[in-house]
């Protein structure tokens, strides 16, 4: 292969080997040295080297030339504008120079809108000459493409046009297609034919059988649609493009705890499938649906519940407070009625025994007369209960005030002498022993009445006489007269005639005759005693109104 290969342009070497460079005659290595040595002569500096102060007295040092650079660079720690080898300096011969005429320096251009240098003119250079660059931070924004309001009427026709030359196109590349699928239709030619006159460039007799000119027709052949294709056709790579948009992205940060536990993905756990059996804890299937994720919204209707649960709560206590205030006042006015009622009905009674017409109704209200009544009524209670307080039931002393009690009530006290002896034992009469005399001999003479054979009451011998007659009878027998004189004083006796008068009845009327005890009718019992019925109505008008 090494032999096949054509000889170096470039002589030198044996053996045919590549030639080795010989950097002495480089025009960079002459110009720094001296330039007539070999390999082996020591090179010598041709160049003066101005000397340079060490670190730390290089204050005062100001490189302009090239001798204060020496062979080196520039001096970082100088901070005046310098040159070295005269890179960078415009006009300069330095092998760093940059010549506008060659190349190597751009020429300053600035933008039509504010003056502003571009500099990025660098980037547009070379490779991307021909590409659409985005080097602005303009270009990051979003542009709005709108049409203005006020466009001009070229620019309207020229839009106008380029949609009508589009629309045209599509139909044809449409109606092409479509003729292609259907087998009837034959493809049609893009271009009609055309008649060409041409002028031969052989001008002969035995060309052309001597025409001057000539008529050609010329159309498109006829292609084959079953034809198999003639030529290959290999892909070509696509070009570059134009450079993507750069995206401005926040610069990476570490991700915190909360970042690690919101990528912290359950493990898919089925409802319904464990083929393997595992025991999944009850957390896990809780995370499965994603409830801890969700906030937790409570709704305003709870707060509405509550407050019309508390609002009915208290309607409902100013209800049953109203209805129990109602059934009170009721109440009175159902006893306050009866009392009425008794009171007129005792009036009425003292009015028929007194033997006088009723009083004539006053001119007043009914209702003032009933209050009148009730106040009166009152009184005399009052009056009467007075009295009892005051009367001299504590002056009386104990015989007395048993004595007057009547005889079942004493016997219900157990006052009476059932024993025979003022004792706790039981005594009995001897005198019912050891004697022919008995309930076996006939208890007693058939001209006796004597039932018991002790008093009922030995404590006060006195009470025997309480079924006596008067004293008056006793020493008089001849006294009540016979039958039928008794009989006619007991039928003119003034019978349900009270001793004394009731309180309030006129004095001046006098009692009439009765010829039957009085008789109170009790109330005729209601189907609604205590008026709820009329309490409901009068609620529900209240509450449409």
């Amino acid at each position: 292969m090494v032999l096949r290969l054509p000889d170096p342009s470039h002589g030198g070497g044996c053996g045919g080997a590549p030639p080795s460079h010989d950097h002495t005659e480089d025009e960079w290595f002459k110009e720094r040295y001296g330039g007539g040595g070999g390999g082996g002569d020591a090179p010598r500096s041709s160049r003066a080297v101005n000397p340079v102060p060490p670190y730390g007295r290089r204050s005062a040092l100001a490189p302009r030339r090239k001798e204060d650079f020496g062979d080196g660079g520039a001096f970082p720690e100088v901070h005046v504008a310098q040159y070295p080898l005269d890179m960078g300096r415009r006009g300069g011969d330095g092998d760093g120079e940059q010549r506008g005429s060659s190349g190597g320096v751009l020429s300053l251009t600035v933008d039509g809108s504010g003056g502003r240098v571009e500099f990025d003119a660098v980037v547009r250079q070379g490779e991307n000459a021909g590409k659409t660059v985005y080097s602005s931070p303009g270009d990051v924004l979003p542009k709005i493409n709108a049409a203005a309001a006020d466009a001009d009427d070229d620019e309207q026709a020229a839009v106008e046009e380029t949609t009508a030359r589009t629309s045209a196109a599509l139909r044809a590349i449409v109606k092409k297609r479509l003729s292609a699928v259907q087998p009837s239709n034959t493809l049609a030619s893009n271009h009609d034919p055309e008649f060409i006159k041409y002028t031969p460039a052989r001008q002969t007799s035995a060309f052309n059988s001597g025409a001057a000119e000539r008529i050609i027709r010329m159309g498109e052949t006829q292609q084959d649609p079953l034809e198999p294709p003639k030529f290959k056709h290999k892909r070509v790579p696509a070009p570059a493009g134009s450079p993507p948009v750069p995206v401005l992205r926040s610069p990476p940060r570490p991700p915190s705890q909360k970042d690690h536990d919101d990528w912290k993905v359950p493990p898919s756990i089925s409802s319904w499938k464990n083929p393997k059996g595992y025991s999944i804890p009850l957390d896990k299937r809780a995370a499965l649906d994603g409830r801890g994720l969700h906030d937790v919204q409570v709704s305003d209707a709870f707060a509405a519940l509550a407050e019309a649960l508390y609002t009915a709560e208290q309607k409902a206590r100013e209800a049953v407070e109203t209805r129990a205030k109602v059934h009170t006042e009721m109440k009175m006015r159902e006893k306050e009625k009866a009392e009425q009622h008794l009171l007129q009905l005792a009036t009425k009674a003292r009015a028929e025994m007194l033997g006088a017409a009723p009083p004539a109704p006053s001119e007043r209200s009914k209702a003032a007369a009933e209050r009148d009544a009730i106040r009166e009524e009152r009184r005399r209670e009052r009056r009467l209960e007075a009295r009892a307080a005051a009367a001299a039931e504590s002056k009386k002393s104990a015989a007395t005030r048993d004595r007057d009690r009547d005889v079942s009530k004493r016997i219900a006290l157990g006052m009476a002498n059932t024993g025979g002896g003022g004792g706790g034992e039981v005594t009995y009469d001897q005198r019912l022993f050891n004697q022919e005399k008995g309930m076996g001999s006939g208890f007693a003479g058939d001209d006796q009445y004597n039932v018991y054979s002790g008093r009922l009451f030995a404590a006060q011998p006195a009470l025997s006489t309480l079924y006596k007659p008067s004293k008056h009878g006793e020493e008089d027998p001849d006294a009540y007269g016979d039958t039928d004189e008794h009989l006619g004083k007991i039928a003119k006796t003034r019978r349900f005639v009270p001793d004394k008068a009731f309180t309030g009845a006129p004095a001046s009327v006098a009692a009439g005759k009765r010829e039957r005890p009085v008789e109170f009718d009790g109330p005729e019992m209601e189907e609604d005693p205590f008026h709820l019925d009329q309490f409901l109505t009068q609620m529900k008008k209240g509450k449409h109104q």
